[in-house]
């Protein structure tokens, strides 16, 4: 059950609207905090484009893995482009739910960037992500995989 994003919608790379439930199911999810204005948060983004690339993209079969983006820029233009320029072929909360502020108390979010990996139910697994990323590279999805307790396909 994905609990984390029930009953919202998220948006994908193309503007369409995309089912939590189906997107995120059987998956480690990456709620990553960030925002257009914020350099560190430009600097992590394509570091973190190539970790989901190789992990999704030219894995076979994909990892079990999705990121949601939740945008703290000024305004849905800011969040688009940035979303557009910058970011992964991942899903974004809409820049109008108002679901991203319970979204950074719940995960104590007081600055960006911020990548907290999570469970399907929203439990965390850790709010190091950007850390570990940056330490680890792909070794750190085995750790978060194995801690996700999800039917695991993944062979890397």
């Amino acid at each position: 059950m994905v609990e984390v994003f029930s009953g919202r919608t998220l948006l994908n790379k193309d503007g369409d609207f995309v089912d939590p439930e189906e997107a995120l199911r059987n998956k480690v999810v990456g709620i990553y905090f960030s925002a257009g204005w914020c350099p560190p948060c430009r600097d992590f983004t394509p570091i973190l484009c190539d970790f989901y690339t190789e992990l999704v993209e030219e894995s076979e079969p994909p990892a079990q893995f999705e990121i949601v983006f939740v945008s703290s820029d000024k305004s849905t233009d800011d969040m688009v482009e940035y979303y557009h320029d910058m970011h992964g072929d991942w899903l974004a909360l809409p820049f109008t739910d108002d679901y991203k502020h319970e979204l950074k108390q719940r995960y104590k979010i007081t600055a960006v960037p911020k990548l907290v990996i999570v469970k399907e139910n929203g439990d965390v697994i850790t709010d190091k992500g950007r850390k570990q990323i940056r330490d680890r590279g792909l070794a750190c999805f085995r750790t978060w995989l194995d801690a996700a307790e999800i039917f695991q396909n993944f062979k890397g």
